[in-house]
């Protein structure tokens, strides 16, 4: 029997098995870098060891520091949670050889599932059906589309589709350096990229009994850099053939490696519901809650379960009930380029309603950092129908509360109400063609009249006895009109927004009808619908919520400061992260085209392209590989032909 368990992890991963943990009555160890002292997982075990540093390569990722650890606090097992280092054989093997129990599938699963080129060759001769792999070097236009993957790892990383036959050099330079960087492992292979394809896949629940669990299907076709965003239990729309085809198929993958414990087995499913095996993931996967709510399990205490050499509860699975949907929220902006955000998190409040489950790794007052994955959280919803799921999911992400740093929310409710997800059209390029109408701008109206109640509200809080308000050290005659000026974010339309102080209180000057006013709530009337807005003030950011959307502002003086000016050209960096390597030849004085990636920098386990903006010169270099920079940092500066002497 399992006493106490040390969770090799972090963030929303290690709070959830600290939760089942809790229900069994196991006792809990955290392990946390420099950068996470304060984090919810710390503050959320028992007990728990520092790895000194911060990156992920110094920290979570030193197993023999993670082994010495659980050894230091008396912890009797280790639970590697997903990520960093949950696939990594030798890891699990050094926990063992401690004494340790290993909350995971054997050395030897593991191993041979390690490589997606010789699990390939190990589902092949199990009849698992495959896609026929490309050899790079002999592949021909007729091979085209081609995906690059990395043979260690995922999420995404080492990942590349390749159209055109003159980019699969460079495209594979780079997916092997991304590869290298990410797993220490630069081997990368090709296979058919198929259009329009469903990521479809299978969770495996074994014993060392010889029981097998094959439960039900998930899709998680919406994903961004081939990383998942929704995903859902069971998959919508697949008959009962293909289903049992699934399952029958997962089930062999598992037999065929000795498996124990909980495993996914991913399938690339074509338009004409053809299925492929992708992978196996020998390890929990952060959708898993999805298949919890419909079946009524806890993943994690079966895991457990099984490391402590007991059965499956019974010969077969129960039966599932209703649909379940899954969002990540991330702090990024979808709108540019997916871009990781960093920053205070100054609330983030889920709706608490029957059906719904958060699991989170940050609550309201935490610090999301450059180290490490930018996932906030992830809000299911379970309900008797998918329709009924989605529209749940949609809207308490839509009522929820998150001041900080700009996220995904809106994209994630925009997409759980789009035609195709409603009709279950799902394929891993629905983000390629609707993205750009996903991330529009909020609807001008809605966000005047938003920070409409933002000036109303900060009016309230500097209103005296009498009606009469007080500006800093100013009293203002009570017949003059107020100007409060905010900027809108992440999209920066400006807002002048008057009002007049008069002896019957706050008169808006924006066509609406004032019906109440408090620093922290604005009831407007207009065209004869009453709306309610919350309002939250922090510095110079005020957040303003309503029932159907949120909104940012950022409060602006009544003059600019001439001196906030960046020289034109200037390449920046969009967020805190480590240069990782320059355009080839790349030197003051070379000459750049408009859109030619010059650097790539690494941040919150990511690579980002920095571009030229225009076909032009180079004319100051300051990133170099390795250099660590803030956001706004200068990399380089393109001056524009158009402007350079003589052009």
């Amino acid at each position: 029997m399992i006493s106490t368990l040390l969770v090799a992890n972090r963030g929303e991963i290690a709070c959830r098995i600290f939760r089942t943990c809790r229900a069994l009555g196991i006792a809990t160890v955290a392990v946390y870098s420099d950068a996470d002292a304060d984090a919810l997982h710390v503050r959320e075990a028992d007990t728990a060891v520092r790895l000194p540093g911060a990156a992920p390569s110094d920290t979570y990722l030193r197993g023999d520091l993670v082994v010495a650890a659980a050894l230091a606090s008396g912890a009797d097992a280790v639970h590697p949670g997903y990520g960093f280092l949950s696939e990594n054989a030798g890891f699990a093997a050094a926990v063992q050889d401690a004494g340790l129990v290993w909350v995971g599938p054997p050395v030897k699963a593991i191993e041979l599932m390690a490589s997606k080129t010789r699990a390939k060759q190990l589902m092949a001769a199990a009849g698992v059906p495959l896609l026929a792999p490309v050899d790079p070097a002999t592949a021909t236009a007729e091979d085209l589309p081609l995906l690059l993957k990395a043979a260690a790892g995922g999420g995404g990383r080492g990942m590349r589709i390749v159209r055109e036959l003159a980019d699969l050099p460079g495209e594979l330079t780079a997916a092997a350096a991304e590869a290298l960087s990410a797993f220490g492992d630069g081997e990368v292979f090709a296979e058919p990229y198929v259009e329009r394809g469903r990521h479809v896949e299978v969770q495996i629940m074994a014993d060392e009994h010889d029981g097998v669990w094959a439960l039900g299907t998930r899709d998680c076709s919406l994903q961004r850099r081939h990383q998942k965003v929704i995903e859902e239990a069971p998959a919508p729309g697949l008959d009962d053939g293909l289903r049992d085809g699934l399952h029958d198929a997962a089930t062999a993958a598992a037999r065929a490696v000795g498996y124990r414990g909980a495993g996914t087995v991913e399938f690339l499913v074509t338009a004409d519901g053809r299925p492929y095996f992708l992978e196996m993931n020998t390890r929990l996967q952060v959708e898993h809650p999805v298949t919890e709510a419909v079946f009524g399990l806890d993943l994690v205490a079966l895991q457990l379960r099984a490391a402590e050499g007991e059965p499956l509860p019974a010969p077969v699975p129960p039966q599932p009930t209703g649909h379940a949907v899954e969002a990540r929220l991330y702090a990024e902006d979808p709108a540019r380029d997916w871009q990781p955000q960093t920053g205070a998190l100054l609330a983030l409040d889920v709706p608490d309603e029957p059906g719904l489950r958060l699991d989170s790794g940050y609550t309201g007052g935490d610090t999301i950092g450059v180290h490490y994955d930018p996932m906030l959280a992830k809000v299911i919803a379970h309900a008797p129908t998918r329709a009924e799921a989605v529209r749940l999911l949609a809207r308490a992400l839509e009522r929820a509360r998150i001041h900080g740093p700009v996220t995904n929310r809106d994209l994630l409710v925009r997409s759980l109400r789009h035609p195709d997800f409603a009709a279950a059209r799902l394929d891993t390029g629905f983000y390629d063609r609707h993205l750009a109408a996903l991330t529009t701008e909020a609807d001008e109206a809605d966000q005047r009249l938003a920070a409409t109640a933002a000036a109303l509200a900060e009016a309230a809080r500097r209103t005296t006895a009498g009606g009469v308000a007080r500006f800093g050290a100013w009293r203002n005659i009570a017949s003059q009109p107020q100007l409060r000026c905010y900027r809108g974010e992440p999209d920066g339309r400006e807002y002048d927004i008057t009002y007049r102080t008069t002896r019957d209180g706050l008169l808006p000057a924006e066509g609406a009808r004032l019906v109440t006013a408090h620093p922290d709530r604005v009831t407007l009337e207009t065209g004869g619908v009453t709306r309610h807005f919350a309002i939250a003030a922090r510095a110079d950011r005020v957040y303003v919520d309503t029932a159907t959307g949120s909104y940012t502002f950022t409060a602006l003086p009544r003059f600019t400061d001439p001196a906030d000016r960046t020289e034109p050209g200037s390449l920046l960096a969009p967020m805190p992260g480590t240069v990782v390597r320059l355009a080839d030849g790349l030197a003051a004085g070379a000459a750049v085209e408009a859109g030619q990636p010059l650097i790539w920098l690494e941040a919150m386990k990511m690579e980002h392209r920095i571009l030229a903006p225009a076909s032009g010169t180079l004319t100051a270099l300051h990133a170099a590989p390795g250099l660590q920079v803030e956001v706004g940092a200068l990399l380089a500066v393109v001056t524009d032909a158009q402007e350079e002497p003589n052009a």
